[in-house]
């Protein structure tokens, strides 16, 4: 089978979705071209400033798609086969993913731009929030762990990674020096944008001519410096004003992985007719995974971003709710830029479907299966492979920094919000705490029964992938009751909220149960971090959806409509 026809496929699959199943949710939550949306009522060109539709939506997905839709399927894939993988992006983005996003934003403009913590505590009640921003603490906690560990594993390789890390540190000090002209010069972002955006592919080329090669700390490996030097530049970024790092940043990052799909996919088409780019990974592999987890819940849990992701309800209801300008455009930001991601995520699918299994375990970790697949489509156009590799890992780099830097600040923003503290350094220490329990994790080696040391983004996914999904999955159970109380059709939410809620709790369930039992069968004592955070994930999500289902059948017992409502 030929890799465009799986590449084309996705596209005709996603096009249908978003012109029937997107035109179908546009009818569901009454959408208004004159209704005037936060972003008008509130106008401070500040926060709130009314942007053109396409313009939103380049932000919004570069916002949301990071490295997520990159590693989560090509894991997924490897463990379990390509077939599944495909399946579950598909079906996913469209009935879950998209719902989730679009319906976000629009609560959220319904809620005058408030963040969707704002709209489940109004909708549920105070304790929920309280136990929802826990959750969503301990969520992001998971994802600076996570991503930290998959860069510094990128970081220490020893063909390249002094290159790409050399090339990403001169990309960082690049969107530092933009914010710093931007804010002190009257300088027209389209002209930085003109200038700043060809000195990435600069950095590119440097990086591996003035490789980066730092010393291992006093007791530490390379790997683990790395993951300390990470979590140093996290807690700079999460303290440092927006202007002078995370916008500009952000903003390079959206054009680099707008570049990066839209040149893999050219390389693909042309690559199909000059190199014949066939499918050569098994479609389907394995009913488990390495480390003996079963395919369900697993598959759904580790693609996680490629499909649905309870991480885009903080964008969609916390920057670009802001920024709508009319209320049908949540159709093409909500819902059709969680199909982008979706497509993002069959991009990086087909750089392990181009591999043999040899190849695969040769190559080891996503990003390097991802470099390469990318490095193969760039040689289509006579592109280097040395410098497409650089190319495609410094572009896997750039999209972690997008969640780390946001990831850290958000979660000092909930610790901020649950202490009340409000002072000159609670920046400072809401940060430093929430980095804390990500450094236990990445400085204490974790080892499989014979001793070997696994990497932590191999066990961590998994759990990030298991609180993104019940993230989701709760955010879906809050809309639900929103849709219910507003006398809308409410099933379009609840039956993905209800699915989803199973395969979360039970790939926690999973996860957990080697620390239940050497706790309460073999006798061991201590605090397993992993099955230990893990179960307070899943204390806060039962108790949680506890919350939220004595709302909602107290409203059902009270209302004077039936259940299965119609739309009004």
């Amino acid at each position: 089978m030929s890799i465009i026809f799986v590449v084309i496929l996705s596209i005709i699959l996603f096009t249908l979705g978003y012109f029937f199943y997107g035109a179908f949710l546009t009818r569901l939550f009454q959408l208004n071209a004159d209704q005037k949306t936060p972003a008008h009522i509130f106008e401070n060109n500040q926060d709130f400033i009314p942007a053109e539709p396409y313009y939103l939506l380049g932000q919004h997905l570069s916002a949301i798609a990071a490295a997520g839709p990159i590693v989560g399927p090509i894991l997924a894939g490897m463990w379990f086969g390509w077939m599944p993988t495909f399946v579950w992006i598909i079906l996913g983005g469209i009935l879950i993913g998209g719902v989730h996003d679009m319906a976000t934003l629009v609560a959220s403009i319904r809620h005058q731009g408030k963040s969707i913590a704002e709209v489940i505590k109004e909708n549920i009640g105070r304790r929920a929030f309280v136990l929802f921003l826990l959750f969503l603490w301990f969520s992001l906690v998971y994802i600076i762990t996570a991503f930290t560990d998959i860069t510094s594993s990128t970081f220490v390789d020893e063909t390249r990674g002094a290159g790409v890390a050399s090339a990403s540190m001169m990309y960082l000090l690049l969107a530092v020096i933009m914010g710093i002209i931007l804010r002190l010069f009257p300088l027209r972002l389209s002209v930085a944008t003109l200038i700043f955006t060809p000195m990435i592919f600069l950095c590119i080329y440097l990086g591996p001519l003035l490789p980066l090669k730092i010393p291992s700390l006093p007791g530490c490996d390379l790997h683990t410096t790395w993951n300390i030097t990470l979590l140093i530049y996290c807690f700079l970024a999460a303290v440092m004003p927006v202007w002078l790092l995370l916008q500009p940043r952000g903003y390079l990052g959206g054009f680099f992985l707008t570049f990066t799909a839209g040149l893999s996919f050219l390389g693909i088409m042309i690559g199909t007719f000059s190199q014949h780019f066939i499918v050569q990974y098994p479609a389907f592999k394995s009913w488990s995974n390495p480390q003996g987890l079963p395919i369900f819940p697993i598959l759904f849990t580790t693609v996680a971003c490629g499909a649905c992701s309870g991480f885009h309800c903080l964008i969609s209801s916390g920057t670009t709710s802001k920024q709508l300008a009319r209320e049908p455009d949540a159709r093409l930001v909500g819902y059709g830029g969680m199909l982008l991601e979706s497509f993002v995520a069959v991009i990086a699918l087909t750089t392990l479907m181009i591999l043999g299994t040899q190849e695969t375990e040769s190559l080891k970790d996503p990003n390097q299966i991802y470099a390469n697949g990318i490095a193969l489509f760039l040689s289509s156009f006579g592109i280097n492979r040395e410098l497409a590799l650089n190319f495609a890992l410094l572009a896997f780099a750039t999209f972690v920094y997008d969640t780390l830097d946001v990831a850290t600040r958000l979660g000092r923003y909930i610790f901020e919000e649950l202490t009340g503290w409000r002072g000159r350094w609670s920046p400072v220490l809401a940060t430093a705490i929430t980095l804390i329990l990500p450094l236990v994790f990445l400085t204490h080696p974790i080892k499989d029964p014979n001793g070997m040391t696994i990497p932590s983004w191999k066990i961590f996914w998994t759990v990030f992938g298991s609180s993104n999904q019940l993230l989701a999955a709760i955010v879906l159970l809050g809309l639900s009751l929103w849709l219910f109380r507003t006398k809308r059709v409410f099933w379009v939410t609840l039956l993905p909220a209800c699915f989803m809620t199973v395969v979360a709790i039970m790939s926690l369930l999973v996860i957990i149960k080697p620390w239940i039992l050497n706790v309460f069968l073999k006798g061991e004592k201590g605090f397993d971090p992993l099955g230990g955070t893990a179960g307070i994930l899943l204390i806060l999500a039962v108790f949680l959806i506890i919350e939220g289902l004595m709302n909602f059948f107290l409203l059902n017992r009270i209302s004077s409509f039936p259940i299965a409502s119609k739309n009004s």
